[in-house]
C-alpha cells in the first residue's frame, strides 16, 4: 500500500481498534498468479497475534495457504467523499478515510473443536447486542461445511488519511460537512478526525 509519511498509521492501539470495529475484512491470496478475494468477518486475538474466522469448504481459497506464502486482510475503516467547496482555502476533490491491511501467513484449521473455538468467539462479539444472543449449536454436518482460518500476523499497515495535509480550519470545516450530513458513515469519520486532531 502506498502510505506517504503524513497520513501512516502506526500506532497499534488505533490499528487494533480499527480492525476490532470493522471485523467484515477481505482476505487476498494469489493463485496461479491471479489475486482472489474472500469477504469475511475476522476476530482480532490480539495476544496471540493472529485473526480468526472461517470459510465455506466450498470456497477454495483455503486450499490457496501453503507454507512460505503470505496473505492480506483488508479493513476498511469509516469513509467519505470531501468536496473543495467545504475547505476556507482552494483545494482538489478528495476522499478521507482510514485502512488497516494486515499480512501474514495462513493456516486452514478442520478440526472439529477448532472451528468450534472460532464460532463462539464470532458468535460472542456479533451477538453481543441480541437479547438473547444466539447460542452456537454444533450439527457435524455443518461444522463439515466450514473451514477455519487463522493468519499469523507478521505486519500490520495503516493509513488515516484525514486532511493532515490541511490546515486546521480545513479540517474543522470538513468535520462540521460531515457531521451535517447526518450519515451512519460520515459521522464516523468526523469522530475519527477528532481524535486524530493535529496540533
Amino acid at each position: 500500500m502506498y502510505v506517504p509519511k503524513h497520513f501512516g498509521e502506526g500506532d497499534g492501539e488505533k490499528l487494533a481498534a480499527l480492525i476490532d470495529e470493522n471485523g467484515f475484512g477481505v482476505l487476498v491470496t494469489v493463485s496461479e498468479g491471479r489475486p482472489f478475494a474472500s469477504h469475511i468477518p475476522f476476530i482480532y486475538e490480539r495476544e496471540a497475534n493472529v485473526l480468526l474466522g472461517h470459510v465455506a469448504r466450498a470456497n477454495p481459497q483455503w486450499r490457496h495457504f501453503s507454507i512460505g506464502s503470505e496473505v492480506m486482510v483488508v479493513f476498511q475503516g469509516p469513509h467519505a467523499y470531501v468536496s473543495p467547496s467545504w475547505y476556507r482555502s482552494p483545494g482538489v476533490p478528495t476522499w478521507n478515510y482510514a485502512v488497516a491491511h494486515v499480512y501474514g501467513s495462513a493456516e486452514a484449521l478442520e478440526e472439529p473443536s477448532r472451528i468450534k473455538g472460532i464460532i463462539e468467539r464470532l458468535a460472542g462479539k456479533y451477538e453481543r447486542n441480541n437479547k438473547p444472543p444466539w447460542v452456537p449449536t454444533y450439527d457435524p454436518r455443518l461444522l463439515g461445511a466450514i473451514v477455519g482460518i487463522e493468519v499469523r500476523i507478521k505486519e500490520v499497515q495503516g493509513k488515516f488519511k484525514l486532511s493532515q495535509n490541511r490546515s486546521a480550519a480545513d479540517r474543522a470545516a470538513v468535520v462540521a460537512k460531515l457531521e451535517a450530513t447526518g450519515s451512519e458513515g460520515d459521522l464516523a469519520l468526523a469522530r475519527l478526525m477528532e481524535k486524530n486532531k493535529i496540533a
